[in-house]
């Protein structure tokens, strides 16, 4: 299958550090590799709303929710492309993964099925010079993995908090160049792997 990369921008504004870093990252892919992106931000989806125990779930055919499903589903990759926000993804970005549990329970979707297999990648910026305070935002997206059977590339961490401020982070722009050229292996819940930290600390 050829490789469909879906980046899906988490920020509440434009070209902000995350999105700069996602971009440099996305440069390195092949030439061939289709490429979409979405801001989060353009295609708000309502709250979620629990119905697991109710028998009325249908397919989204109109709106954001529509637009992101079909999105997700022709992907083969998704980046989550999420700056740190009190230490885990943005609020637009929790949304969008909450609208997933929705996706689970649709009949005939079989959206847990289809994406298994394939890849979630993370991007983020953030403020703090330590990446480990990150870590909650990591666990999120490589849990989510592990549970829809995917794999996970891990999470490509670069420091800024003024626009522009990750494009100085040389060695987060040197990260760039390689990390989707990884070898994602399957994701594992932490208690498989014995806590492995999945935040990307290629030199």
């Amino acid at each position: 299958m050829a490789r469909r990369f879906l980046f899906l921008l988490g920020s509440s504004r434009p070209d902000g550090n995350t999105e700069l870093l996602a971009r440099r990252a996305a440069e390195q892919l092949p030439q061939d590799t289709e490429q979409r992106w979405i801001s989060l931000a353009e295609h708000p989806l309502p709250d979620f709303e629990d119905l697991r125990h109710d028998s009325d779930h249908v397919r989204p055919r109109e709106g954001a929710a529509a637009v992101l499903l079909d999105a997700t589903l022709a992907a083969t990759d998704v980046v989550i492309a999420s700056p740190l926000y009190w230490y885990s993804v943005s609020a637009t970005t929790k949304r969008y993964l909450d609208h997933w549990a929705g996706w689970l329970r649709v009949p005939g979707l079989d959206f847990k099925a289809t994406m298994a297999g394939r890849t979630l990648w993370g991007v983020t910026a953030l403020a703090h010079e330590e990446q480990v305070v990150a870590d909650p935002l990591v666990g999120t997206l490589r849990n989510s993995a592990a549970y829809m059977g995917m794999r996970f590339g891990g999470v490509l961490l670069g420091n800024g908090s003024k626009p522009g401020d990750v494009l100085r982070d040389t060695e987060a722009l040197t990260r760039a160049k390689t990390f989707f050229a990884q070898e994602a292996p399957l994701a594992r819940f932490p208690y498989e792997e014995g806590g492995t930290d999945a935040r990307d600390v290629t030199p």
